[in-house]
């Protein structure tokens, strides 16, 4: 059984190029900083800052805002000039962004500062992506991208948890490490991995190309639809629910930010080698209907007044399984309808359903909680939810009638 474990990790993990892991290294120490986010919304309405939960709610309605606009702009810049420097300027300026929203007191000047991290931040996506897609093979690129997100969440693991010790302290220090982690990443980019000079030829021969517009497909548009429905309940989850940790079940910080890294450890342990026997099975958009309905479960959990630490945690694990189940297979979905001609427009509105539902749905949940109250809020997404997922189990149906090809729903793994 150990040997056969053991080569199962093996045979996932194996085969990958030197600078996919890397760039999946750089991305790793990138996201170990990730602190300022989840616990944004603990800090404005913190006793110093003294904000409700509703004007923090606003403050990510516009981190949200311009992870939309950057994720635009980030792809159209991206095309004219190359996803290195892309990502060299976006993790520099991103990291001076954090530690001078970290100096904010003003709630206006809060308000304009996040939005242009948001901004910069989000640009950096959509080139990391093409990043990822260059530096990978067609047979590998699956993993490549599933690596990527490993490094994503094994980093946010680390940086909630660290995250939640150096809150009860002093909640600055956030902003800092934020801030050091990606101009650390940016100077591991600069030193160890080589601009390639090929790229602007590459993408000229492809600009010759005529493809499919990605804003023409109507079953993708749809399906961006349904994405943007359960990111907006998926969101509550690092902006709201700490808040009713705190708020509602008095859980400390510490805590509080070790639940957090439960979400990260989980899929970094087994994300990997549970997608590898999966994604076999040639069903995405069924497992996508299971994972979306697994996370609208775990809300409803949520609605059951003053849970303990234990049912906390259940939470934590089954909305977890949730995003392993739902998330890979929604990015496998939208590369394998894609082409090397039109994958920026489909990573593009992709990547734009979940800035948009990272503005509409933590701002519209912190006015629901504000307004009303956090058991409701759980009760409304836990249903959206699962309204979702019956609208995913509608369009899984409709690839079987039709007898799509196993092609055109399976590859690619990323958040």
């Amino acid at each position: 059984m150990i040997r056969y474990t053991a080569e199962i990790y093996r045979n996932a993990y194996s085969g990958l190029s030197r600078n996919t892991w890397l760039l999946s290294f750089i991305m790793l120490i990138n996201r170990s900083g990730t602190m300022v986010i989840p616990f944004m919304t603990l800090y404005l309405t913190s006793p110093s800052m003294g904000y409700s939960v509703g004007q923090a709610g606003i403050v990510f309605g516009l981190f949200g805002l311009g992870s939309f606009c950057g994720a635009y702009f980030g792809g159209r810049l991206t095309d004219k000039i190359g996803y290195y420097p892309v990502q060299l300027f976006t993790l520099t300026g991103g990291g001076l962004l954090f530690m001078l929203l970290g100096q904010m007191k003003s709630y206006g000047w809060i308000c304009f500062v996040t939005y242009i991290l948001s901004f910069v931040n989000e640009a950096f996506r959509p080139a990391n992506s093409t990043a990822i897609a260059f530096y990978s093979k067609e047979e590998n690129r699956t993993r490549s991208y599933s690596l990527n997100r490993l490094a994503i969440n094994l980093g946010w693991a680390v940086g909630s948890g660290l995250g939640g010790i150096l809150a009860q302290h002093n909640y600055e220090l956030l902003f800092w490490v934020d801030g050091f982690t990606n101009i650390a990443a940016a100077l591991l980019m600069w030193f160890f991995l080589k601009n390639p000079i090929s790229r602007r030829a590459d993408n000229q021969h492809q600009a010759k190309q005529k493809h499919m517009s990605a804003y023409k497909d109507r079953t993708y548009l749809l399906f961006i639809l349904l994405v943007t429905l359960f990111a907006s309940c998926f969101f509550q989850l690092f902006t709201n629910m700490p808040v009713y940790f705190k708020k509602e079940l008095h859980f400390s910080e510490s805590f509080i930010g070790l639940l957090l890294a439960v979400n990260g450890l989980i899929i970094a342990i087994i994300e990997m080698v549970l997608i590898y026997q999966l994604e076999r099975k040639g069903k995405n958009v069924f497992f996508i209907t299971l994972g979306v309905a697994a996370v609208g479960l775990s809300f409803f959990l949520l609605g059951i007044p003053a849970i303990g630490a234990t049912t906390a945690l259940f939470v934590i694990v089954l909305v977890t399984f949730g995003e392993i189940l739902s998330m890979p297979f929604m990015n496998s979905y939208w590369i394998s309808r894609t082409q090397h001609g039109n994958r920026g427009q489909y990573a593009a509105l992709y990547t734009m359903a979940w800035s948009a539902a990272q503005t509409l749905g933590p701002m519209t949940g912190a006015q629901i909680a504000d307004h009303v109250s956090f058991r409701w809020l759980w009760w409304i997404v836990g249903s959206l939810c699962i309204l979702t997922s019956c609208s995913f189990y509608r369009l899984y149906r409709k690839h079987k009638k039709n007898k799509i090809a196993p092609d055109e729903i399976t590859i690619g793994i990323i958040r």
